[in-house]
């Protein structure tokens, strides 16, 4: 599976161990956006987006693949969090292998 976090940095690819804990983070930063609450959401993704290039295997600069999830930006603001979030949040929910 493939991440892109926004902003340019770059593309990861992540295990589905990886992809579990970023579901659980975007839930938590579904419900700081059903409480209005654009502190706790902004430090969610960059909570999110630290994992990902910590945890994750950054593609080549020239990787023109498509990206199956895609980690805004840590300054989003809750009207801009409100346009980009579905109902499952931002990462849809894809199987993960057991």
């Amino acid at each position: 599976m493939i991440a892109r976090i926004m902003g340019g940095e770059g593309q990861f690819e992540i295990s589905d161990e990886l992809l579990a804990r970023l579901n659980e983070l975007d839930d938590q930063a579904m419900a700081k956006l059903d409480a209005n609450d654009e502190g706790g959401l902004q430090a969610l993704l960059a909570q999110m987006a630290q994992l990902v290039e910590s945890d994750g295997t950054r593609m080549p600069d020239d990787y023109l693949g498509a990206s199956d999830l895609v980690i805004p930006p840590a300054d989003l603001s809750i009207d801009e969090a409100r346009e980009l979030f579905t109902e499952e949040g931002l990462i849809p929910d894809l199987p993960v292998a057991t």
